[in-house]
């Protein structure tokens, strides 16, 4: 499935040079100044109450960022991680995207018991299943099937939900 975005068309300059009738000023630099901040701590608890209490953002119980996650600047709210996930040290998770004729934001749903590769880009309007894997280094440019190993760049599937299951049985 593709992405679920929004365009947003905008005339003259590219639409980075809009960004801030898109977001407000003040929103950004806050957002800003958490993300940093958690990007830093080692902390796993405070990381996910400061996205939780100053982001807006859905986070499950125990679910784990790492060191250096970098998360959606403009609308981190638009992001949505279950409950027991790891997300990869240097993982990027974007909800927005600004291009030269258009911008485009869409939520992005990472589902419980998730693993994020470290050094991981994820795309604006992708959704992640429970219970998939995603390689580091990867490139997710469309959903992930839940249960499933995907990698690469482009993405692709390595193994599905049964040759997962399979592979576990030995």
């Amino acid at each position: 499935m593709s992405r679920r975005t929004t365009r947003y068309p905008v005339e003259g300059a590219n639409s980075l040079w809009h960004v801030y009738k898109t977001v407000p000023f003040l929103k950004v630099v806050k957002n800003f100044a958490v993300i940093q901040l958690a990007r830093y701590s080692p902390f796993l608890g405070m990381k996910n109450w400061l996205y939780r209490t100053f982001l807006g953002m859905k986070v499950g119980d125990q679910t784990s960022f790492a060191l250096m996650v970098m998360l959606d600047v403009m609308f981190p709210e638009k992001i949505s991680v279950g409950r027991n996930t790891v997300i990869g040290y240097n993982t990027t998770i974007l909800a927005h995207e600004y291009l030269v004729k258009e911008y485009r934001l869409g939520d992005v749903e990472i589902g419980s018991e998730v693993m994020i590769g470290a050094n991981t880009t994820i795309l604006p309007g992708v959704s992640i299943g429970d219970g998939a894997i995603v390689s580091a280094g990867t490139l997710v440019h469309k959903d992930v099937a839940p249960g499933v190993f995907v990698g690469g760049n482009p993405m692709r599937v390595i193994y599905t939900k049964e040759e997962m299951a399979e592979r576990l049985k030995m």
